[in-house]
């Protein structure tokens, strides 16, 4: 589970179950929490040459485009570029698609191609973070930035739970433990939040648990310049409509946001 390889296996075997449902919009924690708080941070796109690292079936591939960005998507499951492509192929955005891994993309892409690169929730789950952080770099030309949404390090731990009171709705708050292990991991699970029959499939999803300091520090050895983190709560009227949302809003953040700059030369 500690090579691209294997990663790319797994992706695979989720790639159909996890198409069908993304598209369903049963992602739920993406549509009402993620995206919206995160498009918001990205910012203007339009006319921009823009990776998508880790783009899975497309799906915010597409939004991007539909910005008005010249976008190019990656992702390690033939799989789910392959769902990316008949996609493109019903819908033409003028997407690209290549099977690669964002931790070498040497022979895939030249030096200072694109103007931006984008990567939502991805960067954690893959083997070798401080690798795909120099191959971003070199992909990016100088005043280019990568905008990167991760789950929480800090909160998102291998040992964290809710602590629950059995009267309430709202958990009392959350525990977090083993922070500090970064032994790597496949977790089995699937979402929560649509009309998902209890005897579907789980998703096989490999985790390579990483400290904050090891994401800050990644980026920064391999030349980037950090320009901004963000850790996003939902609004007060999503929790209202989404009650599940509202401990995020209360407890702790979900997600972290990294916007990172390569200098000029």
């Amino acid at each position: 589970m500690d090579d691209d390889q294997a990663v790319a296996r797994y992706w695979d075997g989720n790639a159909d179950l996890w198409t069908e449902h993304v598209r369903r919009g049963w992602d739920a924690y993406r549509e009402h929490y993620n995206n919206p708080a995160f498009f918001q941070f990205l910012g203007e796109v339009r006319g921009k040459r823009v990776l998508d690292a880790g783009c899975g079936e497309g799906y915010n591939t597409r939004i991007l485009a539909r910005m008005g960005a010249e976008v190019t998507g990656i992702d390690l499951s033939p799989k789910l570029i392959e769902h990316a492509r008949q996609a493109e192929a019903q819908e033409p955005l003028g997407i690209h698609y290549e099977v690669a891994s964002f931790s070498r993309l040497e022979g895939v892409f030249a030096e200072e191609t694109f103007d931006l690169i984008v990567s939502t929730v991805a960067l954690m789950d893959g083997p070798d973070y401080e690798g795909a952080c120099r191959e971003l770099f070199r992909a990016l030309r100088p005043g280019g930035e990568l905008v990167a949404s991760l789950t929480h390090p800090c909160f998102i731990t291998p040992g964290c739970r809710w602590l629950w009171n059995e009267a309430d709705v709202l958990p009392e708050g959350l525990v977090v433990a083993d922070y500090f292990d970064s032994t790597p991991r496949l977790e089995h699970w699937r979402f929560s939040k649509g009309p998902i029959p209890p005897d579907t499939p789980k998703f096989a999803v490999p985790r390579f648990p990483r400290t904050l300091s090891q994401y800050l520090n990644g980026l920064l050895e391999a030349g980037f310049r950090l320009r901004r983190l963000e850790e996003p709560r939902p609004g007060e009227e999503a929790s209202q409509r989404h009650p599940w949302l509202k401990r995020w809003r209360v407890h702790a953040s979900l997600f972290l946001y990294l916007r990172a700059e390569k200098p000029e030369a």
